[in-house]
């Protein structure tokens, strides 16, 4: 996969996975799915380390995942990215996913 700088990538897989590559060349992978709403973060706006969510402007931090700004409470998860012979190979977290309440509550059964 090329990723030019300033850029982002979803994967599709569950849950997705963005890939973001920095204005100073640095890799870094978290989950797509903002934890305040069902928005990608992949078609957010990539500043420094910190993406903006598309949706309502929440902030994320992509080396930790932390909240930056709200609306958003609850981190995104974070995963592993390394470079193997020119190739992105991201490396899943274990830990459970912060799911927005909206599809936590349709996973569980419920209404969203």
């Amino acid at each position: 996969m090329d990723l030019p700088r300033g850029e982002a990538h979803r994967l599709d897989i569950d849950p997705p996975v963005s890939v973001f590559h920095t204005d100073d060349g640095e890799l870094f992978a978290i989950d797509d799915t903002c934890t305040h709403q069902d928005a990608s973060l992949a078609d957010g706006w990539l500043e420094g380390c910190e993406v903006e969510c598309p949706l309502h402007a929440s902030k994320f931090n992509l080396k930790t995942g932390a909240v930056d700004a709200p609306p958003a409470k609850l981190p995104v998860r974070t995963h592993e990215v390394f470079v193997e012979d020119g190739m992105i190979y991201v490396r899943l977290s274990t830990a459970a996913p912060n799911l927005p309440p909206c599809i936590a509550a349709r996973l569980a059964g419920g209404v969203a």
